[in-house]
Order: structure tokens, then sequence, then C-alpha cells
């Protein structure tokens, strides 16, 4: 054991206080925090479900248009979370002719929709309103996340409208040695979850990914305490946890039967998912698969991405493997010089506009 003088205990405190006073006076300086500032328009809306059109300055290179599907758990603008650090920004700036949905805030009335909503009513809804806005037969999906797993099952119900499928830490094997969510979620009583709340709270559910490694959390804020008296990294800081305090209710019914179906009797992986009275089929998947998976990925293992590469048909598919955790893969500094023009240059390859 460690045992420190008082001398070295009233230092490190007057140090401790020190960075104290600085932060607070680096705090005043702060201005209101922007994120998700990528030039965009809305295009299209059904019910509270928007899509949006990102563009630049140059215009799209290549006319192929790319669907992005973000997860329901918090929000896309973590894509874009800051100028230097933005997933979106760099697929713009790749030539992507890109859109995105955006999900927005479920409220009570909401409860009731389903993943058969979600898919085969707003994907699907969002997917023609492409093919007809840019005229093209096809789209590329993009899935991020449970808007992976959307975009997996999505592709493998309406394979003749997706041209290439890009699959970014996406869950499909949902009973992998090394899943602790999945071991959570096996004995989580969704039914009385979900007769009690309605929507599941988001705020809730971020209290669970927290608790799978609780020390992050701890050493997070500890390594913002060392840096408080730097204005850049703290302001940093502060969008992520703004970001990651934004945290959207989950819609009731598509939250019992994802937790249900997917988590606790794995029946993607199965070939037993029903949607919309058609079993989900992964070997209708048959167009060029781009599945990229997170080395660190606590909250959706490798082995959980990686084991689609397996259950799809397509002759054409990639596997690849980042460094980094579940969100390190989209903000983290490599990934910004790596991980769109890695994706970029894999679409041009497969693309007959250039």
């Amino acid at each position: 054991m460690i045992q420190l003088s008082p001398e070295a205990i009233l230092t490190e405190l007057s140090q401790t206080t020190e960075k104290l006073v600085k932060g607070y006076e680096a705090l005043k300086k702060v201005q209101a925090l922007e994120i998700g500032t990528s030039t965009k328009s809305v295009v299209w809306r059904k019910d509270k479900v928007e899509l949006f059109h990102y563009t630049s300055a140059t215009g799209a290179t290549r006319t192929s248009p790319v669907l992005l599907v973000y997860a329901m758990v918090n929000r896309h603008n973590m894509m874009d979370i800051q100028s230097d650090k933005s997933f979106i920004r760099n697929l713009v700036a790749e030539g992507l002719d890109l859109y995105l949905i955006n999900w927005s805030y479920p409220g009570p009335e909401d409860k009731y929709i389903t993943m058969e909503n979600y898919i085969n009513g707003y994907i699907n809804d969002a997917v023609d309103f492409i093919r007809r806005h840019t005229a093209e037969p096809q789209v590329t999906l993009m899935g991020v996340c449970q808007g992976g797993t959307f975009s997996v099952i999505y592709s493998a119900l309406h394979p003749k409208k997706v041209r290439s499928l890009v699959t970014l830490v996406t869950p499909i094997d949902f009973h992998t040695e090394k899943d602790l969510l999945s071991k959570w979620a096996k004995y989580l009583n969704v039914d009385a979850m979900v007769d009690h709340y309605g929507n599941i709270p988001g705020k809730l559910l971020n209290i669970a990914f927290e608790n799978l490694k609780p020390m992050l959390k701890t050493n997070k804020y500890v390594s913002i305490l060392n840096a408080a008296d730097q204005e850049t990294q703290l302001t940093n800081f502060l969008r992520m946890e703004y970001w990651i305090a934004d945290s959207p209710d989950q819609a009731g019914a598509c939250f019992r039967q994802f937790i249900k179906e997917l988590y606790q009797q794995n029946k993607l992986v199965k070939g037993t998912f029903e949607l919309g009275g058609r079993t989900v089929n992964l070997k209708n998947i048959g167009m060029p698969l781009l599945n990229i998976y997170a080395e660190a990925d606590h909250l959706v293992p490798p082995d959980s991405s990686i084991a689609l590469n397996d259950l799809v048909a397509s002759a054409d598919k990639t596997l690849t493997k980042f460094s980094g955790g579940h969100i390190g893969v989209f903000v983290g500094s490599k990934s910004q010089k790596e991980l769109a023009p890695g994706i970029g240059a894999w679409l041009r390859e497969r693309s007959t506009h250039v």
C-alpha cells in the first residue's frame, strides 16, 4: 500500500483545487455547443421521421445514393459531433450522395410502433423516395449498430432495391460468448418493462450501458479533471457528454420484439425471424457486403458482427476490423483518415457511377 505524507496530500489537494478553478474559468468561456452541423436539408417526412440529404459545395461525384440508418438509442449526431471528427462530413467529402434517417423522439403515442413499422414502413418508404428522387433503381444501405441490424433485415426482404450493403458495429449473432449485454438481456422481463413504461426511457438504457463497464465512466471523469483547464479538450468532452445524455425513449412494441426475438431467442441467426408475415432469410442477401467491426467493442462484440459474413449469399463480401471501441470507430483521430475514405473507395470500386 502506498502511503502519502501529509505534505504530499496537501500538495495534491492544492493542485486539484487549482485545476478545478482553471476548469471553472474554462467553462465560463464555452459558447453554445453545436453538433450535427454538416449542411443538410429535410427532403421527406412521415409522422415524426425525417430524411436528411447532405450536400457539399462541390456536390456528389457519384450518383448512386447512400442511405445511412443509425440506431435508435442516442442520436445520429454522434456521427457529426464536430467539424474535425465527423463521419458524415468525411463521407460527403468522398463524394457520396448521402441521405440519413432521423428517427426523432418517440412520444407516448408511439409505443405501438413495431419493427415492421420501422423496417417495412419508414425505411422502405425512405428508400422508395430516394429511388424516385434520384431516378436510381437501387440504393446503398449503410447501417450502424441497431440500424445495421435493421438494414440487414431490410436487405433480406427487399434485395432488389439494395445495390450494396455496408454494416458498421452491427449485432447479428446475439448469443456470442463475450456478449455481456446479451447475457443481461437473457433474464430481462421485457414484457413487464414495456407494460409498465409504455416506451422504454432512454436514461434507463444509458444506465444499463454504463454498468457494462462502470470504471469507464470513472476513468473518463478523472481524465477530464486532469485536462479541465484546456478549453478545446473540455469543449470536446462536453459535446460528447451532451450527445450521451440526449437519449430518445424507445418505442415499446419495437423494443419488446427486438429484445425477445433477437437478444433472447437469436431468431435472425437461426433463420426463424419473421417480419410482416415473411421469414427473414439472410441468404437472400446477395449484393456486395462491407462488414466493419470494432476490435475493442464491448457493446457489440466482434464475433457478433463477424457472423454476418457466413450467413449471407454474397460472393463479394469484405470484413474489416478497426481498432477502438463502439464509438471510437467514428470519433477516433485515426478513423477520420481511414474509415470514410475506405468506405468511399470500396463503393467506387463497385459502382458504374464515378
